[in-house]
């Protein structure tokens, strides 16, 4: 049984960053992506970020581009997403989703980990 398991969110002033964990248990396979996507009160879910198994390619959305990182340990079966200069606009819940063929699509996703919040003070 996949499990996914994110930890690292929490409030935060403007201007500050936090780092988001997203550990992963009972794979049997590579998934071809891992992605972050968040969720704000009465918003639909939308991709912030994914990376492939190697770590190698990665996505982003415009809204983060330049701000956040996303990478990958595979030692540890372990995806990151690094977020500097927060904004209160990306106040959410930050979630980590993993094995999809159409990337920025969440429906698409097989496994989905159980949230982290992030709030941004202004």
């Amino acid at each position: 049984q996949v499990q996914l398991v994110e930890s690292g969110g929490g409030l935060v002033q403007a201007g500050g960053s936090l780092r988001l964990s997203c550990a992963a248990s009972g794979l049997t396979f590579s998934p071809n992506y891992r992605s972050w996507f968040r969720q704000a009160p009465g918003k639909e879910r939308e991709f912030v970020a994914a990376v492939n198994w190697s770590g190698i390619a990665t996505a982003y959305s415009d809204s983060v581009k330049g701000r956040f990182t996303i990478s990958t340990d595979n030692a540890k079966n372990t995806v990151y997403l690094q977020m500097n200069s927060l904004k209160p606009e990306d106040t959410a819940i930050y979630y980590c989703a993993a094995d999809s063929d159409r990337l920025r699509w969440a429906p698409s996703y097989k496994y989905w980990g159980q949230g982290t919040q992030v709030t941004v003070s202004s």
